[in-house]
């Protein structure tokens, strides 16, 4: 049976919330220290007309979405996993999962489409140096359509909610099929949206293993909702 993860990982630093500014994210027995400019609410509103582009840009990256917290706390439940292995963390936004993986000593390379996201991501590192020591993360502005990774490189393959739309299936797995070694493997950790129920059969009928070696319920930024962590790698 999955495992179940305990109580809200997330905390408030200041009375006021998290709206702006640097909050704390507990995971397992560490308290994380992460930044960002605003809230999704506010830097919404304050887009103007065209600013989306072509691809939809909403500003996503600065929530702290249960996904990634689970993802995070999976990790650092499970640093063998990760520790001495060349890891992608993909579309990682704030950094989360990317500064734990680095701290269980995993070569992790982070990267996500939005390179203001990177700004905050990068100011994790120093935030949580008493954490980190020595290690770190390389964070990247990449896009999955064009992923500048070797064939084959990526031991460990990390995102956090990634398939919260249907056009990003086909992305998704084709940088799986570039990005893995042979016997890589991939943890996603899916928020049970319904956009992205059928993506894991989907994967299957490609001929990818799925398993689910982690599950719980993540309240957090005003959402509670179950997590699962999928577990992909070649039949």
């Amino acid at each position: 049976m999955p495992q179940t993860s305990g109580a809200d990982p997330l905390r408030a630093a200041s009375p006021g919330g998290t709206a702006s500014g640097q909050f704390e994210a507990v995971v397992g027995s560490d308290v994380w220290r992460l930044n960002r400019p605003a809230d999704l609410e506010t830097l919404w509103q304050g887009m103007a007309e065209g600013d989306l582009g072509e691809d939809e840009r909403l500003p996503y990256w600065v929530e702290l979405w249960p996904a990634a917290v689970l993802l995070a706390r999976f990790v650092a439940a499970n640093p063998e996993r990760v520790r001495g292995r060349s890891c992608l963390d993909a579309g990682c936004g704030l950094g989360l999962s990317a500064l734990v993986a680095a701290r269980a000593g995993g070569r992790v390379l982070a990267f996500d489409y939005e390179p203001e996201a990177l700004v905050f991501a990068r100011q994790g590192i120093e935030l949580n140096r008493g954490l980190l020591g020595q290690a770190e993360p390389l964070f990247a502005v990449m896009d999955w359509r064009s992923p500048a990774v070797a064939s084959g490189s990526v031991e460990v393959l990390l995102g956090a909610d990634i398939l919260y739309e249907r056009r990003f299936f086909e992305p998704v797995e084709a940088l799986l099929r570039h990005a893995l070694a042979p016997d890589g493997v991939a943890f996603i950790a899916d928020p049970e949206r319904s956009v992205s129920a059928p993506a894991w059969e989907r994967l299957a009928a490609l001929g990818w293993r799925i398993e689910t070696p982690f599950s719980g319920r993540v309240a957090q930024g005003g959402q509670n909702m179950n997590v699962h962590i999928r577990q992909i790698s070649r039949c």
